[in-house]
């Protein structure tokens, strides 16, 4: 990504082709616009409400969106309104623990692994990003009613307070929810795992201190219940329905206080909203359709259980801006967007199956089944006490080195580094785009050929972490504060990393001739838009 440092400019007039629309401003689409106009590009949200949404929806997020809304330069404040949560359990009706999964306080992004925010100061944060950003237009009260696309354009009709219009767009992100317009107007079929609850919501703020589990399943065959932190100042209390009709009975504000009362009082909290959701499990047949391509909600719904729904959305948001960046400066060829669903959909697919299976096993209603499920977890438990670590799978298949060597496709490991003026996570001291992270003894064999000047003119850094921070002509050379990128290297068994800037690793090489052959294919890659499966069968 080619960053910051954009002339400035206005809103973009009538009749002008914005290089990207982004239908749908809630986080992901909020991210997308905020990513690919940071990295240059003339971006134009659209969007059908008067204002910010408003109302908590997801609870928490992760270590690796922390790290892009530290790209985005959030990350600092949001820390001081989210409760970093160590745990997470899963007990019965009977109150045992089943399950009990871990989450670090420094995660292999470099930040906690488990944050619960309230979403309105998430939306806020990123809301001020992208008002601050001279090629982010935001446009709100802005429906989109019709969808044509030719070779090189989209056209969108838009029906606003102005009445109706047409916009274009080389490129349109449909980040419009679970029922977006973009998707249905694109007639994409939806894959659904047949996973479809009713539960009920129920939101409180705080009045004063109070003590309530802050990340809690209950497998109650009575009623299933979820209880969640929405950060320092709310809480979020989820009960399970039997039909979704029942919910107008129970959203009397009298039936949920009785409800919660053996965790909240009135004195202790106000409730500031009850509201019904149908957890779902549907991903889209199609996520790109020609110049359209669908992220968020729009490309895939999947149940609360593990928290990743907004999370696998900031993925996606990541995956396109950079490949829409390499496309939109004309570095890459079109068809390297082939990739994002290649990439993101198994991920996606497993994070949902996991989800799935968990809420299956606390939804139990048979008490029969669920004794049976009770006897077997906590069997696994007496085995083995602590907690279990959650991990979620690796990239397979899309923009990555042909090789197979160790790392290739995973969450890259982010550590401290100083660079002699700063110490501070690497993304934040050496910024962003690919990273081509080298020991010491191996950076020579990128000195040969002009390798070092054709990766930085394709926008590469290349980084050197080790025992001290000095000065190289075409690298930077840092500290590894802590030696996490010492223990990562002896961990994959190579001299070099080479991180793709939505923070996955494209491949790993070992001695000087396999570093700089991976530098090379990377340079071919992203000019010739080669693809690992293209290469396999080449």
């Amino acid at each position: 990504m080619t960053g910051t440092g954009v002339a400035a400019v206005g809103p973009a007039p009538d009749g002008t082709v914005v290089d990207v629309v982004v239908v749908g401003y809630g986080p992901v689409g909020m991210a997308a616009a905020a990513l690919l106009g940071r990295a240059g590009h003339r971006v134009l949200v659209l969007e059908r409400y008067a204002g910010l949404y408003n109302l908590p929806r997801a609870a928490s997020f992760d270590d690796e969106t922390m790290r892009t809304l530290a790209r985005l330069g959030v990350a600092e404040e949001l820390l001081t309104k989210v409760r970093v949560q160590p745990t997470y359990e899963w007990r019965n009706g009977n109150g045992d623990l089943l399950i009990e999964q871990s989450f670090a306080e420094n995660g292999r992004s470099g930040w906690p692994e488990w944050n619960m925010m309230y979403q309105p100061d998430l939306e806020e944060a990123l809301d001020a990003v992208c008002h601050a950003m001279p090629l982010v237009e935001v446009r709100h009260s802005s429906s989109v009613v019709a969808l044509e696309q030719n070779e090189d354009r989209v056209t969108l009709t838009v029906e606003g307070d102005q009445g109706r219009g047409t916009v274009e767009a080389r490129y349109v992100l449909g980040c419009d929810g679970g029922n977006s317009f973009v998707r249905s107007a694109l007639g994409v079929g939806l894959h659904d795992y047949g996973f479809s609850e009713p539960w009920m919501v129920c939101d409180f703020r705080f009045r004063r201190p109070t003590e309530v589990p802050s990340a809690l399943q209950i497998g109650d065959p009575l009623g299933p219940t979820s209880i969640i932190s929405l950060g320092p100042a709310h809480h979020r209390f989820s009960f399970m329905l039997d039909s979704v009709d029942d919910f107008r009975t129970e959203r009397d504000p009298r039936r949920v206080w009785k409800r919660v009362a053996s965790h909240l009082t009135p004195d202790d909290a106000d409730l500031i909203r009850v509201a019904t959701y149908t957890f779902r499990s549907l991903i889209a047949d199609e996520w790109r359709r020609g110049r359209v391509l669908l992220a968020g909600d729009a490309a895939h719904q999947m149940p609360p259980f593990l928290g990743q729904g907004m999370c696998s959305g900031f993925r996606d948001a990541q995956n396109l801006a950079f490949k829409l960046d390499l496309v939109l400066r004309g570095t890459a060829p079109d068809d390297v967007l082939d990739t994002y669903q290649t990439e993101r959909e198994p991920h996606v697919r497993a994070v949902t199956e996991k989800g799935i299976e968990l809420g299956h096993l606390q939804t139990l209603r048979d008490p029969e089944r669920a004794a049976e499920r009770d006897r077997t977890l906590l069997a696994r438990r007496a085995e083995s006490s602590a907690p279990e670590p959650m991990r979620f799978p690796d990239l397979v298949d899309g923009l990555f080195t042909r090789g197979a060597g160790a790392g290739r496709g995973q969450l890259s490991v982010q550590g401290v580094v100083d660079d002699g003026t700063r110490r501070d996570r690497l993304d934040q001291v050496v910024g962003e785009g690919f990273h081509l992270l080298v020991d010491e003894e191996h950076v020579a064999g990128l000195e040969h050929g002009r390798l070092l000047d054709d990766l930085a003119g394709a926008g590469v850094r290349v980084v050197v972490p080790g025992e001290r921070a000095a000065e190289h002509p075409g690298a930077a050379c840092v500290q590894d504060v802590d030696g996490t990128y010492r223990a990562w290297f002896d961990e994959l068994g190579c001299s070099a990393v080479l991180v793709r800037p939505d923070f996955y690793v494209y491949g790993t090489a070992g001695g000087a001739d396999a570093v700089a052959a991976l530098a090379r294919e990377l340079l071919g890659a992203i000019h010739g838009g080669v693809t690992a499966e293209e290469g396999a069968d080449a």
